[in-house]
């Protein structure tokens, strides 16, 4: 039985996890948080990425937690509405159709539910170093002692440890495109139901959405930059940019800064020529990031993962063989979803440009 070491417990690291005990793997996963990360927004999980989630046991269950919106507002930036639709949302694309919103934290839950029982979990640690032989590789922790592992998988998002360890500085592979994104959670201080609100002020703008049967909101600020200086206080400048927004922008500036789950990062993509180096291998952002943007950072996080672990699993051992079957099967699906990001500057992809990415792989070709 190989010994695998998973380097993050989010959404493609847990459901890598699954998917290798189901094919007789021996999976551990590390995870810097001290537990599952809580926040974060709504994601989308789209055409054959469902198809993974209904694999692995959980379609159903998502369905169920799955966000709920009647429709959207477009405001100037004054907060007058220049347009609504009720069957479309910039967050989902449209209502009436089979893909599904959720949040980032329910589908972590629901997928650690599944794993729990069979998989080791570590929180509260990290790989600070990776040494391997002929034999596998030894993992040293930053807290843990040092174990040994047949195979090592970078899950472990935009700012991946086992990127950095194993391929280099993430310079070497980072695109910048030119915003950053911040998601936090407030009290449903607009009073929305089940409808969200979008608008633009000059270089910055946002989306918010109510969430968890209307109590809460997720609000997502993008604001237009160039890369910030490594150590920049992102939260002191998106509280800043917020305050000078002329539509409730003291009310959102004052949730920003109390949000005990505000997050904020630069929209890049990570491009590498290869996803593994010996007997390590990235999946998810880690590997080929494809920013929010896209919308199908999600997708391509179980798709690979799904890939990965059969791929593993036919190869009898070879990881060499494993890892080159994994890369020539994702590597179309990832390069027409990278492109979404990019299609429509400022914007979302056209609808024809994403029905046409979301199916782009079959999981049994």
């Amino acid at each position: 039985m190989q010994s695998v070491l998973i380097s993050g417990a989010g959404i493609a690291g847990a459901a890598l996890a699954h998917l290798l005990c189901r094919r007789g793997f021996a999976p551990t996963v590390v995870e810097r948080a001290p537990g599952l990360r809580a926040g974060g927004q709504a994601i989308d999980v789209r055409g054959v990425a469902l198809d993974v989630l209904d694999r692995i046991g959980v379609l159903g269950q998502a369905r169920e937690v799955r966000t709920r919106v009647r429709g959207m507002s477009v405001l100037d930036a004054d907060g007058t509405e220049i347009d609504r639709s009720t069957e479309y949302a910039l967050s989902s694309g449209r209502l009436d159709g089979d893909d599904i919103e959720v949040l980032r934290e329910d589908l972590v839950r629901l997928l650690y539910e599944r794993t729990r029982e069979d998989v080791a979990y570590v929180f509260g640690d990290s790989v600070g170093a990776l040494t391997e032989d002929a034999d596998g590789v030894v993992v040293e922790f930053a807290h843990a002692p040092a174990r040994r592992f047949d195979l090592v998988v970078g899950a472990d998002g935009l700012h991946s440890a086992v990127r950095r360890l194993a391929f280099g500085p993430e310079e070497h592979f980072t695109r910048h495109l030119g915003s950053y994104l911040s998601v936090f959670g407030a009290a449903n201080f607009l009073g929305l139901e089940d409808w969200q609100v979008w608008m633009r002020d000059g270089d910055a703008g946002f989306g918010i959405m109510p969430v968890r049967d209307n109590r809460e909101l997720r609000v997502a600020f993008g604001f237009e930059s160039a890369p910030l200086e490594r150590g920049t206080d992102l939260k002191a400048l998106v509280v800043e940019r917020l305050a000078g927004l002329r539509w409730e922008g003291d009310r959102l500036a004052k949730a920003a800064l109390e949000a005990p789950d505000f997050y904020c990062d630069a929209m890049a993509q990570i491009h590498l020529d290869r996803w593994s180096r010996g007997r390590a291998v990235l999946i998810g952002d880690a590997g080929h990031c494809p920013s929010p943007l896209s919308g199908q950072g999600t997708s391509l996080a179980l798709v690979g993962a799904y890939v990965l672990a059969d791929a593993l699993a036919a190869a009898a051992g070879d990881h060499a063989a494993a890892f080159a079957a994994y890369e020539s099967r994702m590597r179309p699906f990832v390069t027409v979803n990278q492109a979404l990001a990019t299609e429509n500057p400022g914007g979302p992809a056209s609808e024809e440009s994403v029905a046409r990415a979301k199916n782009a792989i079959a999981l049994d070709g």
